[in-house]
């Protein structure tokens, strides 16, 4: 596989994880039959507007494999960003008005993503009334700069599964919330027939794997699965990501989620010991900050457990002649594996 000088670029000049980004393009469709987001939408900032809306439908035949695959290289393209939980966190200086808790992008950052963060919203039923919204935040005084008014992240999980062949809203509610497809999964508990491709249990309940989705909850604070079983249908504060990696060796699970502090971005998230007798990968996340309340089973066939490295988008990195790791994956023990003969 050749890898674009633009890969070898950026990896050769990635800042640390909470500096700047260090644009990474995105594969070949024939190295990963992905379309990239930017692609759904034409037009510039303030004139945006919708292109693209379909999914397409694949058989469940690496199911697990595209999904990691597919939010793997987002994480790359928005520039490696790496969130340690096991770790007290120190916001940056904020800009007046932006979020707490929330990264800042700057003003060239902002423009570079726009029309990816404005693609994953295409695939729902609301992304061209966002998309308006956001081209008038757009035209404000903070110009490109502007935050999202909405939050992204459940569009950028809708997407995902677009992408990897979820396209049929029986398989997975594509939605602009977390807990549409959360409320799916949750009626798919203990109904053999239901044809959603994700079933809820609690944390912990079921070994966790690269593909499943793992959701917490900020208001309501929910627990348990039996405590969103009583607002089924109602709104609510929730967030998931998809899990890319078990780290047995670290003790950490692996999980990429969008608008992660304002960019797609890597969790490392602690485990607690598994059970006697039990595997490595019962052990379940603790000290999720907004309240991990619901495990999202995916139903496919199982991948390694360390699918993460063996992504076409680390294993490019790995290929790149005098490849530099950034300095976040350094840092995280994240850095690719031995490159594959087969793969270069």
């Amino acid at each position: 596989m050749r890898t674009p000088a633009l890969v070898i670029f950026a990896v050769l000049t990635a800042a640390t994880a909470w500096a700047q980004h260090a644009p990474l393009d995105r594969l070949s469709r024939g190295q990963l039959d992905v379309m990239p987001p930017s692609q759904r939408v034409s037009g510039v900032p303030g004139q945006m507007t919708v292109r693209q809306t379909s999914c397409r439908t694949l058989p469940d035949v690496n199911l697990r494999r595209r999904i990691v695959d597919i939010a793997v290289q987002e994480w790359a393209f928005f520039g490696f960003t790496v969130v340690d939980q096991a770790q007290p966190f120190t916001p940056n200086p904020r800009p007046r008005g932006a979020r707490r808790g929330f990264r800042w992008l700057n003003p060239d950052e902002s423009a570079r993503v726009a029309s990816s963060i404005a693609g994953y919203w295409t695939v729902t039923a609301s992304g061209g009334w966002i998309l308006g919204n956001q081209n008038e935040a757009w035209k404000g005084p903070d110009g490109i700069a502007s935050r999202w008014r909405d939050p992204w992240s459940a569009a950028f999980v809708s997407w995902v599964m677009c992408e990897a062949g979820l396209g049929d809203a029986g398989r997975f509610a594509r939605a602009v919330a977390h807990h549409v497809y959360i409320d799916q999964a949750i009626r798919a508990r203990g109904n053999s027939t239901d044809e959603a491709a994700y079933v809820a249990y609690d944390v912990g309940e079921v070994s966790i794997e690269p593909g499943d989705l793992l959701c917490s909850a900020r208001r309501p604070g929910y627990q348990t699965i039996a405590d969103r079983q009583r607002q089924m249908g109602d709104g609510a504060r929730t967030h998931c990501d998809v899990v890319v990696g078990i780290d047995r060796s670290a003790s950490r699970l692996l999980a990429i989620g969008g608008n992660v502090r304002g960019a797609v971005s890597l969790k490392l998230l602690p485990v607690t010991p598994p059970a006697a007798g039990a595997g490595t990968s019962s052990a379940s996340p603790v000290g999720e900050p907004r309240g991990m309340f619901v495990h999202l089973k995916l139903r496919a066939a199982a991948i390694e457990a360390d699918a993460l490295r063996t992504s076409p988008t680390i294993e490019a990195l790995g290929c790149a002649v005098g490849f530099t790791a950034p300095a976040q994956l350094v840092a995280t023990n994240l850095t690719p594996a031995a490159p594959r003969s087969n793969h270069c």
